[in-house]
């Protein structure tokens, strides 16, 4: 069996990384065409020479003249610049699969072009169904191409779903973990630190999305990304509190049962599933030891803990751009938590004024999307003014 050409967009992050670890244990299936990432380029080094990988791109033109300056890489290999060389990555005519994993809306044009030019993406940026759910699943189906879902939520419900007809599905059940500070007492949550923040309990993960699962604004943004995913209404997708990270999904039948997928909390087992889909072989990461006590324990969230995911499921409802505002202003929320300008309790207060300031709108095109989304990041920037420490 020959093997399948996959380009990385988002190499230097945990996706990323765990990709490139999926890969060296599958050397006769998997091959690394291209990578890609934000700037840092020096981490770049190392896989591309271990992978033969001739193509690199940098979305920070100043980055790639840097790294190209730097002699580091392989003579011969190509160091692309800026959106456009993302671009190139990810439409490479010998790729088959484009690994989506750079975190925030610069992986949106890349991944659309991958669908276009008929690639399947193995998605991991959530936010670019947020933002952009309509068009993002209206180019795969044009295309004919696949949308595999990365995030270990989604894949667990798409492993479930695989022999089902659609009639036998009632209600699809998100599991979370509760993020650092579940057991936190309510009052105190004002005052935790960034360090705090980034101290997940079960995963290993880059600090947005740490901290988006402390708020829980990843949760809602999961629920808005299984709506796109498998067409569900919002309405039909539940979330549970499940320490462990062992349950990553579960699917309730039509009958009442509920089935559900069970795995070590480690990115590789999704990773897999997609890369390699429909084959299974062993997976890198460790597995569930059977012989060890499991505890499974689930409880509903919490809406004064988690604010962001009732503000996330108010932006569902809304539909159209309200999405788009909702991913926005948490982007800009976290970033000044990130920056000591907001306390923690400050970010839900500030995607909730958003939402306020920004009317939802039918987007008709992927361009008035954007320009929601720039209009909410200047909005938000300005309200997170009136709500700093």
């Amino acid at each position: 069996m020959q093997a399948r050409a996959i380009a990385i967009l988002g190499a230097t992050g945990s996706i990323g990384t765990t990709t490139l670890e999926v890969a060296r244990a599958h050397p006769s299936r998997l091959r690394v065409a291209g990578l890609a990432a934000r700037s840092r380029w020096r981490e770049l080094v190392a896989p591309a020479a271990e992978f033969r990988v001739g193509v690199v791109a940098l979305a920070d033109p100043a980055a790639a003249a840097e790294a190209r300056a730097s002699g580091a890489f392989a003579p011969g290999t190509r160091i692309l610049a800026g959106p456009e060389g993302l671009t190139e990555v990810a439409c490479l005519p010998e790729v088959s699969t484009v690994v989506s994993a750079v975190v925030g809306t610069a992986g949106l044009a890349p991944t659309l072009a991958a669908l276009k030019t008929k690639k399947d993406v193995a998605l991991a940026s959530k936010e670019l169904l947020v933002l952009a759910g309509k068009f993002v699943t209206e180019a795969a189906r044009a295309a004919g191409a696949r949308l595999l879902p990365v995030d270990s939520e989604h894949n667990a419900i798409h492993q479930l779903l695989r022999d089902k007809p659609r009639t036998d599905i009632a209600r699809l059940v998100l599991t979370a973990s509760g993020g650092a500070f579940r057991d936190t007492p309510l009052a105190d949550l004002r005052h935790v630190t960034l360090a705090q923040a980034l101290k997940h309990p079960n995963w290993n993960m880059g600090p947005k999305v740490t901290i988006d699962s402390a708020t829980m604004a990843n949760k809602g943004l999961e629920v808005i990304e299984a709506r796109w995913l498998f067409d569900m209404p919002a309405d039909r997708i539940d979330v549970v509190v499940h320490p462990q990270s062992v349950i990553h999904s579960l699917v309730t039948l039509a009958d009442g049962s509920l089935q559900a997928l069970l795995s070590p909390p480690s990115m590789a087992y999704p990773i897999q599933d997609c890369l390699l889909f429909p084959e299974r072989l062993p997976c890198p990461a460790p597995r569930l030891d059977l012989a060890q006590a499991i505890t499974l324990g689930m409880t509903p969230p919490d809406p004064a803990r988690y604010p962001c995911l009732g503000l996330a499921r108010a932006a569902a409802d809304a539909g159209g751009t309200a999405p788009a505002v909702f991913n926005a202003a948490n982007e800009v929320a976290v970033e000044a938590f990130t920056a000591g300008r907001l306390p923690f309790t400050g970010i839900a207060e500030l995607v909730a004024r958003a939402l306020a300031a920004v009317p939802a709108r039918e987007p008709a095109t992927l361009d008035e999307v954007l320009a929601a989304d720039a209009e909410t990041r200047t909005a938000a920037s300005r309200l997170a003014l009136g709500l700093s420490r």
